[in-house]
């Protein structure tokens, strides 16, 4: 019976626990927890599958545990920087990723079902999310999982008949064998630095996707990314390009262009930024190529194609101004991204740093009105924005919004872009885009109330 050491007890963590055990394997829990309340909710879901849970183990504990097991599973919250990583390289036993145990189980079946698969820097949630709709709207069942809401191990009883995977580095570090029919590398920016020991770590995990595929397999890069393109050739399958104006799948004269033909006009997406368009070439490429769907269906879902929350998502609209939530944009990167969507901002901007240079977000000087520097790193936002535009501090979300309020004019977007995580102020960024959100819209009714009596 093959024995698994499960690492860290969120929610992939928890997937991989329950299916292994369901598989008839033996599990041994492991999480960093001290907290009182999560250690006795570990020990019932350890009792739950009849395992054994270790609270926070040391270096000695976990010499023992890990020299005892047949291989290792870390959350993807586990940094590759964890002794559970270190030891368990030393002792040269097997680690797995949750995308990897779940690929290999899949694989057992008598019909594995078809998979795509998405990875990058930032875009990766919506994307799949759109590969997703578009496979649905071709009449398939299919679900959006990995670094989602459903880790793929998770999602392997449900009567999915496809399965659009979302590839976190993290996810992708420790995979052996796993491939997706058509995958996609969106981009390649530095990130997740409090992860991966170097840029090179990073590069390389990303690189696992495309590390174990087949000649008839289709890997997908952005056109203008020659360093992505190269690491394709490698593998040896069919490349295809998606780009702005260039590349097989494009946007050239306001019309989502395939090499099968035009698929729509870019206005009639439900919501077009540009980044809403390099995204939906990319998911387009992904199932179209993969022989999930056709132009027709891609069109289907692009018309009425929905984010998912904290990503450019619009809060509201008072007196001029509009506020939008993007919590999700926890890299300079990703909040470049929002920042070229609009022409004139006042960005709320800061929270933990992840070792990322944060002089990156003030790329787009004539775009910005103001800046709100927020948690840890406002220094750092304060500094990267010095002499670009007027920044003020703010120590609360409640002020944050206040102060922006009192910047903005009529015809500016508010926007919340942190390039920063969450977990200064909050548990994870969703939290911090209510937070942002509720205080939005407290504020416009409190400007309301004041209308009113005047």
């Amino acid at each position: 019976m093959t024995t698994t050491l499960v690492y860290g007890l969120a929610i992939a963590g928890k997937s991989v626990a329950r299916e292994l055990v369901a598989r008839g394997q033996s599990v041994v829990l492991a999480d960093d927890s001290t907290d009182q309340l999560e250690i006795e909710t570990h020990e019932l879901f350890a009792a739950e599958l009849g395992s054994q849970f270790i609270s926070a183990p040391n270096s000695e504990q976990l010499q023992k545990i890990i020299k005892e097991v047949d291989q290792i599973s870390p959350a993807p919250g586990v940094a590759e920087s964890h002794q559970v990583i270190k030891i368990s390289k030393q002792q040269n036993k097997r680690i797995a990723s949750e995308i990897e145990l779940a690929y290999q189980f899949e694989a057992l079946t008598a019909e594995p079902r078809k998979m795509v698969a998405v990875t990058g820097t930032d875009g990766k949630t919506t994307t799949t999310l759109m590969a997703a709709a578009m496979i649905t709207a071709a009449g398939f069942r299919s679900m959006a999982v990995g670094n989602t809401e459903t880790p793929l191990i998770a999602a392997l009883r449900s009567d999915a008949q496809v399965f659009a995977v979302e590839c976190s580095s993290f996810r992708l570090a420790y995979t052996q064998s796993f491939r997706a029919k058509a995958s996609v590398w969106l981009n390649f920016a530095p990130d997740h630095l409090d992860w991966h020991s170097s840029m090179d770590s990073y590069r390389l995990a990303k690189a696992q996707m495309w590390a174990h595929l087949l000649s008839d397999d289709v890997a997908v890069v952005p056109q203008a990314d020659e360093t992505i393109t190269k690491i394709a050739r490698l593998s040896g399958a069919r490349i295809i390009s998606f780009g702005d104006q260039e590349g097989d799948y494009h946007a050239r004269g306001g019309v989502l262009t395939s090499p099968q033909g035009p698929i729509m006009r870019i206005e009639e997406m439900r919501r077009c930024l540009p980044h809403d368009v390099t995204n939906a070439m990319a998911a387009a490429a992904i199932t179209i190529e993969s022989g999930l769907a056709t132009r027709q269906d891609v069109a289907t879902a692009l018309v009425d194609f929905v984010n998912a929350p904290h990503r450019i998502e619009l809060v509201a609209t008072a007196q001029g101004v509009s506020w939008y939530n993007d919590s999700k944009a926890t890299s300079p990167h990703a909040a470049n991204v929002a920042l070229r969507s609009f022409d004139s901002i006042v960005l709320i901007a800061g929270g933990k740093n992840k070792g990322l240079d944060l002089g990156e977000m003030a790329s787009q000087p004539k775009r910005m009105r103001a800046v709100v520097a927020i948690g840890n790193a406002a220094s750092e936002i304060e500094n990267a924005f010095s002499g670009v535009c007027e920044v003020r501090r703010a120590d609360s979300m409640h002020n944050a919004v206040k102060v922006a309020d009192e910047l903005a004019k009529a015809g500016d977007v508010v926007l919340l872009s942190p390039g920063c995580t969450s977990y200064d102020w909050y548990s994870n960024y969703g939290q911090r885009g209510e937070d942002f959100a509720q205080e939005v819209r407290a504020l416009i009714s409190k400007n309301k109330n004041k209308g009113d009596k005047s």
